[in-house]
């Protein structure tokens, strides 16, 4: 029985997609659900404390930090760096993975890898990106 609906089916280009598309759909079916729901089920008694910004359990205030509050833009450029330079290092395991596997084209690429990261590292280097000043 099976086979003859196979059979009188046409088979179209687009059925691997189908598990896809009903996994977006029930991704954006949950997503829109969560949204709608949040309000019914959420707490409903407000009052001052859930209502001002939450800094790290230390009681917000109008005046300025001792110091002046702000963190330097150092700060920021440093994190950003760290990461760059981290994730561009993560790239590295899948080749430490199958480094045998690749041969000597996967030498060559790891090579220019490593030479492009080096130039970026040199070039924030002497920059300056890299002071703690």
């Amino acid at each position: 029985m099976l086979e003859a609906f196979e059979a009188a089916a046409p088979s179209s280009g687009l059925d691997p997609y189908v598990p896809l598309v009903a996994l977006f759909v029930l991704a954006a079916a949950f997503a829109v659900f969560s949204v709608a729901a949040a309000p019914l089920v959420g707490p409903r008694r407000y009052n001052k404390a859930k209502l001002d910004a939450y800094e790290c359990g230390i009681e917000p205030s109008p005046q300025p930090i001792v110091g002046g509050g702000r963190m330097p833009v150092a700060y920021y450029l440093t994190a950003m760096l760290f990461i760059l330079f981290d994730i561009e290092m993560v790239f590295l395991y899948p080749f430490a993975v199958t480094s045998d596997q690749l041969g000597f084209f996967g030498v060559v690429e790891i090579v220019l890898f490593i030479a492009t990261v080096g130039f970026a590292y040199a070039y924030v280097w002497r920059r300056g990106g890299l002071d703690w000043n």
